[in-house]
């Protein structure tokens, strides 16, 4: 294997264990160039879960014949995050907490470093696990494809949209975990990611034109949120952090549950 085979392997293990518990190398060391140029991967990262994801899931509609869908449901959803660790909710919180307490800049970063949850933070995490989780049941009942495409695409898309966060709004702190991210995540790196992206859904064209057709409208809308979304926290404190990063993927992976769930809805 050449020198840059390796180091895109590398790359892809560090993205690997710092977005899952899933740790196939185990890195020790890592440089800040290698750390920041890792971003390219979040989307292959993205598939890997959804390859769990759907392994899971089609199991236990198998054994269960589509009888439980709301045991279906919180079961997707709960591993979201135990594979996760649950870095991306984290995320969700500190930044429901500290971009609607209605503060200054400097007291709104300084909430979103806290790590303890507010009232915000809270209702914004119950709020997404009641919509993973219903959306999942009720796709569960409609169809058994219908609900491993959701689940395969949905962190596949929600990773994009943290990559193109990160290219197109500037880092708002001085320091900080993903600040290496946004010194490091290029355009070229951000077309790859793409690239990449639309790679890893091209295989769901084999499930039916119109599920690839959803998965593509779910992508057009996370990157629409994901504008509006850095928009809004560029305005309130000046650019992006890691936990806005976090919540962009949280809230995309749940409008991609829901997209497919309504497209279906409203096609069917």
């Amino acid at each position: 294997m050449g020198e840059q085979q390796k180091t895109l392997m590398n790359d892809f293990f560090i993205a690997l264990q710092f977005l899952t518990r899933i740790n196939l190398v185990r890195q020790t060391v890592w440089t800040e160039e290698g750390f920041g140029k890792s971003v390219k991967f979040f989307p292959a990262v993205g598939a890997v879960l959804g390859f769990f994801y759907v392994s899971i899931i089609f199991s236990l509609i198998f054994f269960t014949q589509e009888k439980f869908s709301i045991f279906i449901g919180a079961t997707g959803f709960f591993l979201s995050v135990i594979l996760t660790g649950g870095i991306h909710f984290d995320g969700l919180a500190d930044s429901a907490d500290g971009l609607f307490s209605g503060r200054e800049k400097e007291k709104i970063l300084e909430i979103m470093k806290d790590s303890r949850a507010g009232s915000f933070g809270v209702l914004s995490l119950i709020l997404v696990a009641v919509l993973q989780i219903s959306s999942l049941a009720e796709l569960a009942k409609i169809s058994t494809l219908l609900i491993c495409a959701a689940v395969y695409s949905a962190p596949i898309i929600g990773r994009l949209a943290m990559v193109f966060i990160i290219k197109f709004f500037p880092y708002a702190r001085a320091q900080g975990i993903g600040k290496a991210f946004s010194i490091y995540a290029t355009k070229k790196i951000f077309y790859f990611a793409l690239a990449e992206t639309i790679l890893f859904l091209l295989p769901l064209i084999f499930f039916g034109g119109e599920i690839f057709c959803t998965a593509v409208i779910s992508l057009a809308f996370a990157v629409i949120f994901s504008w509006h979304f850095g928009k809004f926290s560029t305005e309130k404190i000046g650019g992006v952090t890691g936990d806005i990063y976090g919540a962009t993927e949280i809230i995309s992976e749940t409008l991609t549950l829901i997209i497919f769930l309504l497209t279906t809805n409203f096609l069917s």
